[in-house]
């Protein structure tokens, strides 16, 4: 199952880089997203959900009015511990990375399925906002329950 879920990875990664370099060709920014959690168990019993997005503009000119929008993480199932889900920049440089994180806390258990965050950005030739998806995360299995570890167990 790992080895199918990382084959279908790799195989999205290649036809997004395949895509983006057909698309890239012209004159615009080309934004690219990569979306990143990891769960942390603190000894208290929470969990906490630390995310990171990192936003890399692969075109051939600036993006202006960027805006980072993450709603996936529902309200009735995660606080906000630090860091917030939206985010915006004036502008990123052709070739240039902006990176967002924050954390939150889990208050349900059971598996999670997240969403791909939403980037809204400008180009000066036009009018209409442009958006770009972030990749989404893997299932993430949280306040799963864990068997205590045998450390002395050869």
């Amino acid at each position: 199952m790992a080895t199918l879920m990382t084959n279908l990875l790799l195989k999205a990664c290649i036809a997004l880089f395949l895509v983006s370099a057909a698309t890239a060709v012209g004159d615009s920014p080309f934004i690219i997203a990569h979306k990143k959690a990891s769960l942390t168990r603190l000894k208290s019993g929470a969990e906490r959900v630390s995310v990171s997005i990192d936003i890399y503009n692969q075109g051939f000119s600036t993006a202006y009015d960027l805006s980072l929008v993450d709603y996936s993480w529902p309200q009735d199932a995660f606080d906000v511990i630090s860091g917030n889900i939206s985010q915006s920049w004036e502008k990123l440089d052709a070739g240039g990375v902006l990176s967002h994180s924050f954390e939150l806390e889990a208050k349900k258990q059971g598996m999670f399925y997240g969403a791909p965050a939403v980037i809204t950005f400008r180009i000066p030739t036009k009018a209409a906002l442009q958006e770009a998806y972030s990749t989404s995360i893997l299932p993430l299995d949280v306040l799963a329950e864990i068997p205590p570890e045998k450390k002395f167990e050869w």
